[in-house]
């Protein structure tokens, strides 16, 4: 099926660019002019993917994710007329999942919202199980149980490691802060530090690699962590 993009800014001229770039590179296109339009036109007709400027009136992009993610997750690429780290992080914090800078290549857009979708395509979203467990690549979690399995083997995790686990598996497109997965896996416990959390991804990582899974995390250097592919190692 033809990928259905929905394009928002403010600015005439870009929201003709993208258009012309994504539906030249066989991508239908819908677009909005402001954020309330955008949740509208996403509530009447769901995209597959939205390329969402920061910088508008009204209601700003950031504002506009927040609400989507609040029943989609639909992924989101951001655009923005500033280079800034701040905007930056907090887009991917809130579940963006890639940031494009203004000016931009149309070509470079094009092939960014390309790989998104290969992403969503190959299984960029965990299987979710009627008994409330959840499977990603070759790892399976049962909340319930308080089971974790790679590739058919249990793992044994502490109840901290299986709180991170489960906190990243349940959005594994977002990357997480230290701060979030602070405040997820202990209750937003004060006295707790970022060293801590940090202690605790290794060890996630230690135990996933003894059982033939080199890219259980991944470290989104200056924001935070991301669930990997969870793939057993060849």
């Amino acid at each position: 099926m033809t990928p259905r993009i929905l394009v928002v800014d403010d600015d005439s001229h870009i929201r003709d660019v993208i258009c012309f770039a994504l539906e030249k590179a066989g991508m239908a296109t819908t677009v909005a002019q402001d954020g309330l339009q955008a949740l509208d036109g996403f509530r009447q007709r769901p995209a597959d993917l939205i390329v969402l400027d920061i910088g508008m009136p009204e209601m700003d992009g950031l504002e506009v994710c927040r609400q989507i993610r609040k029943s989609s997750e639909v992924p989101i690429l951001f655009l923005s007329a500033r280079d800034d780290e701040i905007d930056r992080i907090l887009g991917l914090e809130i579940g963006g999942d890639d940031y494009v800078t203004k000016p931009f290549s149309p070509r470079e857009l094009v092939a960014r919202v390309n790989v998104i979708l290969k992403r969503v395509r190959t299984g960029r979203a965990p299987a979710r199980m009627a008994d409330g467990s959840l499977s990603w690549g070759a790892l399976s979690l049962d909340p319930a149980a308080h089971f974790v399995h790679f590739n058919g083997a249990e793992l044994s995790l502490t109840a901290i490691e299986f709180a991170i686990l489960r906190m990243l598996m349940a959005r594994p497109r977002q990357v997480f802060s230290r701060e979030q997965i602070l405040g997820g896996a202990y209750g937003g416990a004060i006295h707790v530090s970022d060293r801590t959390i940090d202690s605790h991804i290794r060890n996630i990582r230690g135990k996933f690699a003894k059982a033939g899974c080199g890219n259980a995390i991944e470290t989104v250097h200056g924001v935070g962590f991301r669930l990997g592919q969870c793939e057993a190692s060849a």
